[in-house]
């Protein structure tokens, strides 16, 4: 975020010590998220819930962080108040990332969506951030409408599934749904879906899911991108503004589906991932669908084999590398 107005015009959110209230921000259009992966050594042997406390210590980076290396530690640094331009409030949580040689990151963590080209005004700002708890609603989701394909091929809208109805996957045949979540958002920021359009991998209908929803894609030949013909990439990698894009503004439905194992399903008729259950996943999830999994009697799930696209992988290649082709017009 970069103020805009304000004691500190052109400069990014930094330190505690160097804001002032009343300035300003936004974030800026081109602005790119990433995704970090904080781990709790100390909850991951109790069992206990996943919370970022003042003065809190022995958090670290998990593996699949886009920023720093598995091992850094993380440390709460403050927590700031502000106010969006239509007068809702936004908090955001700054957090320092300090490598093995001891150098420190600055990063800010969003508590409720936020948005590019919106005016965030500073409020409140403290030391003290309270007792914050990890989660991600969004994680793996398809929105309402979304065609599941069932056991004998037929086509269901994800709404109308119920747990114990039997889906096709592409490994293990007919599975049984085994528990189903769904919640209601506003769809800013990273909690706006995306828009995969008729055919451009290959689906019927146009596929509306999460950011970080990960489609499936079987790549044949020996020009492949990854050390296996199976790659899982997000869909927020596929957007180019145009075939596939981010819709913005409104309120958006999100479903979840699990299953015993890790699965490829059919949404759309394309292979596409069913969530993954594993201690990251499920310690991000708010409380009131953890208790969901929880009663469910889900246990946590090996990740599917296959190569996860990051952006190394995606270095170089633009989002059509990995659409299916279009037959010329007669």
């Amino acid at each position: 975020m970069d103020a805009v107005s304000g004691a500190n015009h052109g400069d990014t959110l930094g330190p505690l010590d160097d804001l002032c209230l009343g300035d300003i921000y936004q974030i800026q259009p081109k602005a790119v998220p990433y995704e970090l992966s904080i781990i709790d050594p100390v909850a991951d042997r109790t069992g206990s819930n996943r919370f970022l406390t003042t003065g809190a210590s022995g958090h670290q980076l998990g593996g699949g962080s886009e920023l720093g290396s598995a091992g850094d530690g993380v440390r709460p640094a403050g927590r700031l108040t502000f106010m969006a331009s239509d007068g809702g409030r936004v908090e955001l949580l700054l957090i320092e990332l300090v490598d093995a040689n001891g150098a420190v990151r600055l990063c800010f963590l969003p508590l409720e969506p936020v948005e590019p080209k919106v005016s965030y005004t500073l409020l409140e700002m403290s030391e003290d951030v309270g007792e914050v708890r990890l989660t991600d609603i969004t994680p793996v989701a398809f929105t309402r409408g979304t065609s599941i394909t069932l056991a004998d091929g037929t086509q269901c809208q994800i709404e109308r599934l119920r747990v114990g109805d039997r889906v096709l996957t592409r490994d293990h045949g007919p599975q049984p749904v085994r528990w189903i979540g769904n919640r209601t958002v506003r769809a800013i920021g990273p909690y706006a879906p995306v828009v995969i359009t008729k055919g451009t991998l290959s689906n019927e209908s146009d596929m509306i899911v999460s950011q970080n929803q990960r489609l499936f894609i079987y790549q044949r030949g020996t020009n492949r991108l990854s050390d296996t013909a199976e790659l899982l990439i997000k869909a927020r990698d596929l957007v180019d503004g145009e075939r596939v894009y981010i819709r913005r503004g409104g309120f958006v439905e999100y479903f979840h589906l699990l299953f015993d194992t890790h699965e490829i399903i059919y949404a759309e008729c394309t292979p596409t991932e069913s969530m993954l259950a594993n201690d990251r996943t499920l310690g991000q999830l708010p409380e009131d669908l953890l208790q969901e999994v929880t009663d469910a009697g889900v246990k946590a799930h090996d990740p599917h084999f296959g190569t996860e696209a990051d952006k190394t992988l995606l270095a170089g290649h633009t989002p059509d590398t990995f659409y299916a082709r279009r037959k010329p017009k007669e």
